[in-house]
Formats: structure tokens, sequence, C-alpha cells
């Protein structure tokens, strides 16, 4: 993912939590608001609770995949944050992939969909 979709700062990740919305799922939380920029930033929380590095780092790489093959499909001009869950930790790639487009449907963050 390049650098400028990455958020890295923890005065964005607090921004969020303190201005964002939230839709839960059992995998995985969605928060996300508005950024006044003219594309998304991406940002993910893999807490130590759900495994060692090898693990956590693989389920990083599997949102951040996950997050390219969405992102041209998403409206712009957002921060999301992915928050995983322990029961993600045993998920398929494409059960990923359907729990991440249903929050962002949810969200109302699809293209297509009235807001």
């Amino acid at each position: 993912m390049q650098q400028h979709l990455r958020l890295r700062r923890a005065e964005d990740f607090q921004r969020l939590r303190r201005e964002g919305m939230t839709r839960p799922h059992r995998l995985m939380v969605l928060s996300f608001a508005h950024n006044e920029l003219m594309h998304n930033r991406y940002g993910f929380i893999v807490s130590k609770q759900l495994g060692k590095a090898v693990t956590r780092n693989r389920i990083k790489r599997m949102l951040r995949e996950v997050v390219r093959m969405l992102d041209p499909q998403l409206k712009t001009g957002f921060d999301i944050i992915l928050i995983a869950r322990h029961p993600l930790v045993e998920q398929p790639f494409d059960v990923m992939v359907r729990t991440v487009s249903d929050l962002t449907r949810r969200a109302e963050l699809f293209k297509g969909d009235i807001s």
C-alpha cells in the first residue's frame, strides 16, 4: 500500500476513536471518519492478544490486500481503520473480503450507496 494511503500517526487513530463512527462485526470492527483529503487513508489494528508476530503480520498483509482490492469501489475522503478480533485469526482470505465488504456497505462507503 502506498505511503500516502496509510494511517500511522497516533493522533489520527485517536481522532477516529473520538470522532469516528464504528460498525462492529464478529470478526472485526470498522471505524471511519471524514479526512478532508481527496483519497482514503487506512489503518489496521491487530492486538498482541491475537497471536505472535507471524500471525499478526499475516492478518495485516491479508487486510491490506483486501483494502487494495476494494479501494477503487469506495467513496473518497475518509480515514478508515480495521480492528481485528480474535475469531479472524482462523478465517480464510475470502471470508475477510466478504467481511470488509459487508462492513463498508453497512457504513455506506461504497460509491453506489445512497447517503
